[in-house]
């Protein structure tokens, strides 16, 4: 009997040993997964690049199925705040429209078409056209979350049109429209602006005007 207690009381401290590296503050934050999302979608585009071009012959399903299964369970996800939501939403269409044009590429090769023609001419579509978006905001200093909802529209409509957006970062983008807000309230004579951000003839709009 003394043996068998002695075996359990093993067992035990052997799992709080275990147990002691496990910190749940560890667990990866909304924008830590919006982020890893971001990724595996650039990553699985160039897997099916490579797929595309006769670099591999196998599809990559798995690497698809385990971004979908990502996709779905940030989607469900109701702990997302506005500009969080915005993000995952401009995600999921960019990977929908990467999705319709891997179908028809590879609709393309059972049908016999030339897909590395087809993938060049379709990956301009993926991005998708961009809708007009407008953010309004009263204290762009403290109103974190409005001004991130402006960043991540401006940036994806860098990306429909084939911009570079590395060099513009949130904290820098923050840092200048701080520095031009009060220059602009005082100049326009109202304590709230407007962002818009819109493509015009291929090309992006950012504007800051009162919000009257």
């Amino acid at each position: 009997m003394a043996s068998k207690d002695n075996k359990l009381s093993r067992l035990a401290q052997e799992r709080r040993e275990r147990n002691k590296g496990v910190n749940p503050d560890n667990e990866p934050t909304v924008e830590d997964r919006l982020a890893r999302l971001e990724e595996d979608i650039r990553r699985l585009k160039i897997e099916y690049d490579i797929y595309f071009n006769g670099g591999s012959k196998r599809t990559p399903y798995d690497t698809k199925m385990r971004l979908e299964s990502h996709l779905k369970r940030l989607g469900d996800d109701r702990t997302l705040n506005f500009a969080q939501r915005y993000h995952y939403n401009s995600l999921a269409t960019r990977y929908a429209s990467f999705r319709e044009m891997w179908r028809r590429t590879m609709q393309g090769r059972e049908e016999g078409r030339d897909i590395a023609a087809a993938a060049r001419a379709s990956n301009h579509e993926a991005a998708g056209p961009f809708a007009r978006s407008e953010f309004s905001c009263a204290d762009v200093r403290h109103d974190v979350q409005t001004v991130k909802g402006v960043y991540d529209a401006l940036m994806e409509a860098k990306r429909s049109c084939g911009e570079a957006t590395k060099d513009l970062s949130f904290a820098k983008f923050h840092r200048l429209i701080m520095e031009h807000a009060d220059g602009l309230k005082e100049k326009v004579g109202t304590e709230r602006l407007r962002f818009s951000v819109d493509v015009e003839n291929g090309h992006v709009s950012f504007k800051a005007k009162a919000d009257k």
